[in-house]
């Protein structure tokens, strides 16, 4: 959500204070998204699945992901932000309407990653444990 409020501050201010709420609301699930591969790899180690193809492969999607959030997506809003505080004097290059449309399509790549992991999660293809689908 957070390209959008960006975009719509561009045209009436009073939208960036939502801008800045969503930009705190993802640092924190930053922190906090942390915690998912440790539960999912203590999970998969008690159940002893955790050479499972599936599983490999929801871990490397979800570090992709977490890459994605660190490398990316939280600088870029932290640039919009300052671009916004800037008003008219920011450099082309960082206006934020240029960052938030590459902001859009980052989200968009993390999103359908996690989509992946989740399918990955509930259809566990391969799996020997007898659950799923």
């Amino acid at each position: 959500m957070f390209p959008r409020f960006a975009r719509l501050a561009l045209d009436a201010p009073t939208m960036g204070a939502g801008a800045r709420i969503l930009h705190r609301i993802t640092r924190i699930y930053a922190a906090i998204g942390v915690l998912v591969p440790v539960f999912g790899i203590a999970t998969g180690a008690g159940m002893g699945i955790l050479g499972s193809t599936w599983l490999i492969v929801s871990m490397i999607l979800t570090a992709l992901a977490a890459a994605l959030l660190i490398a990316l997506i939280l600088p870029n809003q932290t640039r919009v932000l300052r671009a916004l505080d800037a008003g008219e004097d920011t450099p082309r290059d960082l206006a934020p309407d240029s960052i938030t449309r590459r902001l859009g399509m980052l989200t968009g790549v993390f999103n359908l990653l996690w989509v992946i992991v989740v399918v990955l999660m509930i259809y566990r293809p391969g799996s020997t444990t007898g659950v799923g689908l």
